[in-house]
C-alpha cells in the first residue's frame, strides 16, 4: 500500500501515528471485543446520522473480517469493521462504521484507520460508501476510484440490491481500491 500512496499522503499517515504516539492512542487490529463496547457501538451507529445503522449482530459479524480500533487506556476513541460480501465467489471488503471521537477529529486518524483496513485487504476488492464529502477526500488520497452504478458489472448491482447495499448515488458514492476497479466490470464472467 505504500508504494501507492503519494509522499503527501504518507506524510499525512506518518503525523497521525506520530499523534498517537504522542497521545498515548494505540492502533490495534482485532477479531473479537467486549459485548458492552460492541453494544456501545452499535447505539453509536443508531443516534449518528452520519453513521448507518449496525446491530450488535452485525458488528459480532464484521468481527470475523478485522477492526481496527484506536485505543488511549481502556478508552476506544475510534474504529473501522471490515464487512465481508460474497459475489461470485469473490470476497468484496467493505470498509464500514467508521468512527473517530470528536476531539481526535483533527488529526487525520480518520484516513490513518482507512488507510490501515485499506492495507489489510489490498490483495482483495475493496469497496467504501460513504455520504460524508471527508470520507471521499480520504478514499481518493488512499488511491480509491470513484465508480459509478453504471460502472459495475450487472452482477456486483444486484448484489448491492439484494444485500441492501444500494445507495442513491446523488448522497452516496461508491469508491473502489485499484484491485477491484481493474476488475470491476468482469464480475459476470465468472
Amino acid at each position: 500500500m505504500q508504494k501507492l500512496l503519494n509522499k503527501e499522503v504518507i506524510s499525512f499517515i506518518e503525523k497521525s501515528k506520530a499523534y498517537c504516539a504522542s497521545e498515548g492512542l494505540v492502533l490495534e487490529l482485532t477479531y473479537s471485543l467486549p459485548k458492552e463496547l460492541i453494544q456501545t457501538i452499535s447505539d453509536r451507529s443508531k443516534a449518528l446520522p452520519s453513521l448507518y445503522f449496525t446491530s450488535v449482530e452485525m458488528l459480532e459479524e464484521r468481527l470475523k473480517n478485522g477492526c481496527y480500533i484506536l485505543k488511549k487506556g481502556d478508552e476506544v476513541v475510534g474504529h473501522i469493521f471490515a464487512h465481508k460480501h460474497e459475489i461470485k465467489g469473490h470476497a468484496i471488503y467493505e470498509r464500514a462504521s467508521l468512527w473517530v471521537k470528536k476531539e481526535y477529529r483533527n488529526y487525520n486518524l480518520g484516513l490513518l484507520l482507512m488507510s490501515s483496513l485499506t492495507a489489510l485487504y489490498k490483495d482483495d476488492f475493496v469497496i467504501s460508501i460513504a455520504s460524508e464529502p471527508i470520507v471521499h477526500n480520504n478514499n481518493e488520497l488512499l488511491g480509491m476510484k470513484f465508480v459509478t452504478l453504471s460502472q459495475m458489472s450487472n452482477m456486483l448491482v444486484e448484489t448491492l440490491e439484494q444485500i441492501g447495499k444500494l445507495r442513491d448515488e446523488l448522497k452516496y458514492k461508491y469508491y473502489v481500491n485499484p484491485f477491484f476497479k481493474s476488475k470491476i466490470g468482469t464480475l459476470d464472467q465468472k
